[in-house]
């Protein structure tokens, strides 16, 4: 019997895609064309997401993609993207607002002045989501206090991924795992929350029905099949949030860490305890609603391939092929001492994104090498993941034995070989990518019957890769962290 296949439509912020995925986990299509914000209409200096556009391009991808595969074989669609962004919506259909971009700026003024609605600490501790100026809560805000018949006229606010069920099958539903980047839910509850809702004078009510990723919402309707190819009458199945699929995806089970290691790196664990409270929300822990109920997916970030980034800039560019540069730049760090003969570096680690800290390098003299710095970058980040990892271990009350890395950064074997000393316990580095569509994938076999449970459908999937054990230099390594536990704070 063939295999069959979901299609996940993945909105990111770089690139919109669709992908075909089997029950083994194997990408049987795959078309992705760029993404990118526009300016608001109304306010031409901020940023808004187009979804008609992003649909058009969703469309351009599925037809790509059905060339590829046997339309019979797809068994449901499903859509993922990334956090807090939506819109208001009339019960008809229309859109009232464009969906404002977390990357626009119109919504940090309204975070820092939260505490007119409610106070920040109390908020953390109902919803336990860091307060970042694009959290969904200030974008509701900024449309109370600046275009409030908005609101008045609104009958549901639809998140992204929402948006484009919706479009595929006409019902309007919210998923949990989105709910939960808002900073409107119970965290316990794993509902809006009453108090948070009357705090800002928004009606929770516009945000339901609130369903579990896994739930079938309805069927690509005719209309929806005319315009992007699929067939009539496929289930559909909610999704969500690109990051609680991604560690679900990974192979994660509870109390096992998972580093996405990019641009930023991001550090999560699917804990069963957990308690914001003044001391998480000043070392930037957020915690956020896990596909599965009990659980809760919390995390911290930082700079992470940014900072590399930097290095490369400043200290590499004369090297005469940049598209090997990094093997190049790894060489050469191979050739230093761990230690990095006492360089030391802070590329602003610090775990709220916008933070403008200052960085700094120190150890420094006139025979110091390109080399021993970018090293130094490595180790720092490497001991600044494992003072985010003993923090999520304290908040949810586990102990790691192993960690899963996924994402560019694990192309660095040197970096990983760091990690494993720093950390002092196996880093598992596995040969699933696209880890996002693959969970989102395994939500949508067990919410059409195929599986019994999504865990059961991931069980079926390979997680083969390579593992770093802690060698020789972690002694040296377990001094260099306590050194640094003092210099990153």
């Amino acid at each position: 019997m063939k295999e069959k296949i979901i299609l996940v439509l993945d909105c990111g912020a770089t690139n919109v895609r669709v992908i075909a995925i089997d029950e083994t986990g194997t990408i049987k299509g795959i078309h992705s064309v760029p993404n990118a914000t526009g300016p608001d209409p109304d306010y031409p200096e901020y940023r808004i997401w187009d979804v008609d556009m992003i649909w058009d391009k969703f469309k351009t991808c599925i037809g790509s993609v059905l060339q590829n595969i046997s339309k019979p074989d797809i068994a449901a669609v499903t859509v993922t993207a990334f956090g807090v962004d939506g819109a208001p919506f009339k019960r008809s259909g229309k859109m009232l607002y464009p969906v404002i971009s977390w990357q626009c700026e119109r919504t940090h003024p309204v975070m820092e002045n939260i505490g007119k609605y409610i106070p920040i600490n109390h908020l953390f501790r109902i919803n336990g989501v860091q307060p970042f100026g694009f959290n969904t809560i200030n974008k509701l805000i900024w449309l109370k206090e600046n275009r409030p018949e908005i609101l008045e006229e609104m009958d549901h606010f639809l998140f992204i991924p929402s948006i484009f069920l919706y479009f595929l099958t006409g019902e309007m539903v919210n998923d949990t795992s989105m709910a939960g980047t808002s900073m409107m839910t119970d965290l316990y509850k794993r509902q809006f929350s009453d108090e948070i809702a009357r705090a800002i004078g928004v009606e929770k009510e516009k945000f339901y029905p609130l369903v579990e990723p896994g739930t079938v919402i309805g069927k690509v309707t005719s209309g929806a099949a005319r315009e992007t190819g699929l067939p009539a009458d496929i289930p559909v199945v909610a999704a969500g949030h690109d990051t609680q699929f991604a560690i679900f995806g990974a192979g994660a089970d509870e109390n096992i860490p998972v580093l996405s290691s990019g641009t930023w790196e991001i550090l999560m664990v699917r804990a069963r305890e957990v308690m914001p409270d003044e001391e998480l929300l000043r070392q930037g822990v957020t915690t956020e609603l896990d596909p599965l109920p009990g659980l809760y997916n919390m995390g911290v970030q930082w700079i992470a391939s940014g900072a590399i980034e930097w290095i490369k800039k400043l200290f590499f560019l004369d090297v005469i092929d940049q598209s090997n540069v990094y093997d190049f730049m790894v060489g050469e760090a191979l050739a230093v001492s761990p230690g990095s003969n006492g360089v030391r570096i802070n590329p602003a680690f610090y775990p709220v994104p916008g933070s403008q800290q200052p960085g700094t390098i120190t150890g420094i003299n006139l025979n110091t090498e390109r080399g021993e710095v970018f090293r130094a970058a490595l180790e720092a980040l490497s001991c600044k993941t494992r003072m985010g990892l003993q923090v999520l271990e304290k908040a949810g009350r586990f102990k790691a034995d192993s960690l899963i890395c996924v994402g560019g950064g694990t192309k660095n074997r040197l970096w990983n070989r760091i990690r494993a000393d720093v950390f002092g316990i196996p880093v598992r580095i596995i040969e699933q990518k696209e880890t996002t569509v693959l969970g989102a994938a395994l939500f949508a076999f067990s919410g059409i019957g195929l599986f019994p449970s999504a865990m059961e459908a991931r069980s079926r999937i390979c997680y083969s890769g390579e593992t770093f054990t802690p060698g020789e230099d972690a002694p040296l390594y377990n001094q260099l962290f306590r050194e640094y536990s003092g210099f990153l704070k």
